[in-house]
C-alpha cells in the first residue's frame, strides 16, 4: 500500500502509480521564466502535480545546467507543488540564452521525469562505480588498471570523505571506441578493481560495480556514499596544517502544532549546494513541502519543512541526530581541500593515468577529481594536497608543471579557501517571524532533543 500525495488516501502500490501518472498527463508542469521582475537575476516558476523527489527533478535540471540559485521558494498543498527560483550564471548574470530558456521549458514542462538530463550517462559506455577507503595513489592505481585492461577512461567523477573515496567512471573499450559489453572482459574489469581497493578483508571495505544502464554522476555519488554511511565516520577535526575545518550548521526541530520538522542549514555558500542537500532529504525518504533558501551573500541559509513519506515528523534523538550527520556529510563531500589544478590537452588513452602517476610520484594526493572528454579534449580537475596532510610545496607543482607542460597544467584559485567572514543574510527568512513568536517558541509546540 502506498500513501497517496494527492489525496492522502492509501492505494496498491499499482493503483497509485495510475493514478499519479493520470493526474500529471492532466496537469502537466507549467514553466513561467521571467527576466523582468528582478533587477538581478532570471525567475523560474515550476508548477506541477505533486509526487515524491519531484523537488530533486527541478532541481536537478537547474543544477545540470550550472545555474547558480540566489533564492528559491518552495511550497506544496495537497496534490500540487510549486516552486520559485532565482538563478543566474556564475558570472551573476541573467539567463538571456533563447536556447537554453527553451530548454528549461522544455524539460521542465514535461509531463514525464525531468531526470533524464544533460548530465546522465547514456549506454554508449560501461559506467564503473567505486568505493572503498581512501589512500594516497588510489586513483593513480584505479587509471593504471583501466589502462592495462585497454579501456579508455571519458568522463569520470571522484569524491573523497570521511577516509572513503567513491568513483564513478565512465569508459569505452580503447580500439573501438564502444562500451565493454563482453560478460567476462567485465568480470576481469570488475574483479582487478576490487583487487585494488580492497586494502583489507574488513566489512563495507570496498565495492565495485560495472554497469551499462544509464546514472546521473553526482546523484549516484550522493547516494553511494550515503548507503556507505560515510557520515558515521570518526570525524577527522583537522584539516590542512591542523585547522580545523568550517563545518556546515545544521538543526532539526519539531513544530508539533503543524506535525512536521524544520530544518535549518546555515554554511558558507558554494554552487550545488541545494542540489546536496535536497539530494540527501529525498534519499532518507522526506518530503519538503515548504522551504527557503537565501544565498545571495557569502553564506547561504536554507530551511525546509519536511515530513516523512509515512507523514510523520522526526520522530526521536537517534532519527534528528542521522538528519543532521547526514546533511553536514552531503555538503562537506564536495568542499574540496587543497590546490586546485585543471588540466586541459588533447585527449589520448592511457591520459589520465599518466598524469595521476605523476601526482603520485610526487606525494600528491587528489581528493576530489572531475574529468571529462569534450570534442577530443580532456578537460579535467583536479583538487590535491600533500600526502602528508600539510600544504602543497610550490616546487612541487613547479616541477609537476613542468613534467606535465605548463601550458596543460594551470594553478587555479579555489574560491573555497576564502577569507570571508560570516555574516548573517539579511534576508526575512520564511519561518524566521515564526521562530520568534511566543506562540512558536512555546515548549509545548517545539521539543528540542539536545
Amino acid at each position: 500500500m502506498t500513501l497517496s500525495e494527492t489525496t492522502g488516501r492509501m492505494y496498491p502500490h499499482h493503483v497509485e502509480d495510475e493514478y499519479q501518472k493520470f493526474v500529471r498527463r492532466m496537469n502537466p508542469p507549467r514553466v513561467v521564466i521571467d527576466n523582468q521582475s528582478c533587477k538581478n537575476a532570471t525567475v523560474i516558476q515550476v508548477d506541477s502535480a505533486n509526487k515524491h523527489g519531484i523537488l530533486l527533478e527541478v532541481v536537478q535540471v537547474l543544477t545540470d545546467l550550472n545555474f547558480v540559485v540566489t533564492k528559491a521558494y518552495i511550497s506544496s498543498d495537497g496534490g500540487w507543488f510549486m516552486d520559485v527560483f532565482n538563478v543566474t550564471d556564475h558570472e551573476g548574470n541573467k539567463i538571456t540564452d533563447e536556447g537554453i530558456l527553451d530548454y528549461i521549458q522544455k524539460v521542465l514542462g514535461s509531463e514525464t521525469s525531468f531526470t533524464g538530463s544533460i548530465k546522465s550517462v547514456g549506454s554508449d559506455r560501461t559506467v564503473i562505480e567505486l568505493i572503498g577507503t581512501d589512500r594516497p595513489g588510489l586513483l593513480s592505481e584505479v587509471c593504471a588498471v583501466l589502462t592495462h585492461l585497454k579501456c579508455n577512461v571519458l568522463n569520470a567523477e571522484v569524491w573523497t570523505h570521511n577516509t572513503r573515496a567513491a568513483f564513478i567512471v565512465q569508459v569505452t573499450d580503447d580500439e573501438s571506441g564502444l562500451a565493454v559489453t563482453d560478460p567476462e572482459r567485465l568480470s576481469v574489469i570488475n574483479q582487478m578493481l576490487c583487487n585494488v581497493l580492497k586494502g583489507s578483508n574488513k566489512a563495507r571495505e570496498a565495492m565495485t560495480v560495472v554497469s551499462l544502464g544509464a546514472v546521473h554522476t553526482e546523484r549516484r555519488l550522493h547516494q553511494m556514499m550515503l548507503e556507505d554511511r560515510d557520515y558515521d565516520y570518526e570525524r577527522n577535526c583537522s584539516g590542512l596544517d591542523g585547522l580545523e575545518p568550517q563545518r556546515p550548521d545544521v538543526n532539526v526541530v519539531n513544530w508539533f502544532d503543524k506535525d512536521c520538522s524544520v530544518v535549518t542549514v546555515r554554511c558558507k555558500d558554494r554552487p550545488k549546494l541545494l542540489f546536496d542537500t535536497i539530494c540527501t532529504l529525498t534519499d532518507l525518504e522526506y518530503v519538503v513541502f515548504h522551504g527557503h533558501v537565501d544565498a545571495e551573500g557569502p553564506n547561504a541559509y536554507q530551511e525546509y519543512c519536511i515530513r516523512h513519506i509515512d507523514g510523520s515528523p522526526v520522530k526521536s534523538e537517534a532519527e534528528r541526530q542521522r538528519v543532521i550527520q547526514c546533511i553536514e556529510a552531503a555538503i562537506e563531500r564536495r568542499v574540496s581541500e587543497g590546490l586546485k589544478l585543471e588540466l586541459c590537452t588533447t585527449d589520448r588513452v592511457g591520459l589520465l593515468s599518466d598524469v595521476t602517476r605523476i601526482f603520485r610520484e610526487n606525494s600528491l594526493q587528489v581528493t576530489r577529481a572531475e574529468v571529462a572528454t569534450r570534442s577530443g579534449k580532456a578537460v579535467n580537475t583536479f583538487y590535491v594536497r600533500d600526502a602528508s596532510g600539510y600544504q602543497v610545496d610550490s616546487k612541487i607543482i613547479d616541477f609537476i608543471r613542468k613534467e606535465i607542460g605548463q601550458t596543460i597544467l594551470k594553478v587555479k584559485a579555489n574560491p573555497q579557501d576564502s577569507d570571508s567572514s560570516p555574516q548573517e543574510s539579511p534576508t526575512r527568512f520564511l519561518f524566521g517571524g515564526l521562530f520568534k513568536s511566543k506562540s512558536f517558541c512555546n515548549f509545548g509546540l517545539i521539543r528540542s532533543y539536545s
